[in-house]
């Protein structure tokens, strides 16, 4: 079993008190050169752009309730580049990078393609940048941007029309990154029709908006003459691709491109994660090799306590406590962005208990070969007690999951 590590530097209160920006980066520096001299494989971290506070203000605000910034990433590049410069072992990864705002996917692969000209001018140098790659959960997020309903159809099923504009988003990033010179009349243009809707109703509903047509012309969202990126001469070798995408039919479309691994989210049930395993056996770019069960890591809520000073029933019930406690907030922070039938499920997906019954935890739900994406600091930001987790969770949880028969 692989261990990664997650961070949101999310500017959320803690008990009222919202802690500073450089608090927060304080933390999250200390947090990965820990991670790091820890042992964990990779540090993920979470993207975001402009203040959720703001848009609280917004005529219709997409996270009214979430106090505080989501989070304080906005360049995963220059992040990057810093851990690399403070750290020995440790891996970056962006979790995850939305090509469709912050300059559209021209500019995210520009600014990829220099990232790697910069960190492989070190011969030396074998340690990867992970681009997890999606649409961004936060509409606010992209229609400064222009990536937004043109049109009353769109407005109906915006949905639908967003997964098509990540879809042509992802076919420019996937291309330009692996050298292409083309312009946007190479790209496969959109439609709507009837097989990317849930529900028959749906679809007629937006085929009536339409004039009854069976298939609907999507203008593109990003029109160019013929591009290259620069520079070209970099060491590819130093770059995984993971897309932020659930819907099968995408993640099997940019295989067609270049490999491309597979994100779930926390709350991903047990039977999906097995299905997108055996299919991607099947569609997984033969440039990547044959697919392990690495290439998606799974990520899951950490709530451990491991205090000496409590039996192991103690520490069950005080992790829970924390557990409940956070989870609640999360998700009342959310509230209108997620399914509620799956976030009641997300406690299920969660690590909580003190480190012999978080062992237990993990041998019942994940296979021994998996790759575990670890969230240890939660709506928390007390920075002693996070790193004494990943300190606890490393010494006491794997050698007692190791060592565990049931």
């Amino acid at each position: 079993m692989q261990y990664d590590i997650f961070f949101s530097i999310s500017q959320t209160p803690v008990d009222d008190v919202t802690p500073t920006e450089a608090h927060m980066f304080r933390n999250f520096f200390d947090q990965v050169k820990a991670a790091d001299r820890i042992g964990y494989g990779t540090a993920w971290v979470a993207e975001s752009h402009l203040s959720s506070e703001v848009q609280k203000t917004h005529r219709q605000p997409v996270i009214p309730h979430w106090k505080g910034e989501v989070g304080l990433n906005t360049d995963i590049f220059q992040l990057a580049h810093k851990v690399f410069a403070c750290t020995e072992r440790i891996e970056v990864g962006s979790a995850i990078m939305n090509i469709l705002c912050n300059g559209g996917p021209i500019a995210a692969a520009e600014r990829t393609q220099a990232f790697l000209a910069l960190h492989g001018l070190d011969t030396d140098e074998q340690r990867r940048l992970h681009v997890g790659f999606a649409a961004g959960r936060f509409d606010f997020m992209n229609e400064v941007y222009g990536v937004k309903p043109r049109n009353a159809v769109e407005a109906s099923c915006w949905r639908v029309v967003k997964g098509l504009a990540f879809r042509e988003a992802s076919t420019i990033f996937l291309r330009l990154l692996r050298g292409d010179t083309f312009s946007s009349d190479d790209i496969p243009r959109s439609t709507l029709h009837a097989g990317l809707f849930r529900t028959p109703e749906q679809w007629a509903d937006v085929q009536a908006m339409a004039g009854g047509a069976d298939e609907i012309p999507v203008e593109p969202f990003f029109v160019f003459q013929n591009v290259r990126t620069v520079p070209q001469d970099v060491r590819r070798e130093l770059l995984t691709l993971t897309i932020g995408s659930h819907d099968p039919a995408m993640q099997d479309y940019a295989n067609t491109l270049q490999p491309v691994n597979v994100f779930n989210l926390s709350i991903t049930q047990p039977d999906i994660i097995e299905a997108t395993h055996a299919r991607m056996q099947e569609t997984y770019h033969p440039q990547g090799g044959d697919w392990v069960r690495g290439n998606m890591p799974r990520t899951t809520f950490v709530f451990l306590n491991a205090d000496p000073s409590l039996s192991p029933d103690e520490q069950d019930q005080a992790a829970r406590d924390e557990a409940n406690k956070a989870l609640g907030a999360y998700w009342t922070a959310l509230q209108g962005t997620l399914d509620p039938a799956r976030i009641a499920k997300a406690a299920d997906n969660a690590l909580i208990g003190g480190p012999a019954t978080m062992a237990r935890q993990i041998r019942a739900r994940f296979h021994e070969d998996d790759r575990l994406m670890l969230w240890f600091d939660f709506f928390n930001h007390d920075n002693a007690r996070v790193i004494r987790n990943m300190e606890d969770f490393m010494a006491q949880v794997v050698p007692a999951l190791e060592g565990s028969t049931s």
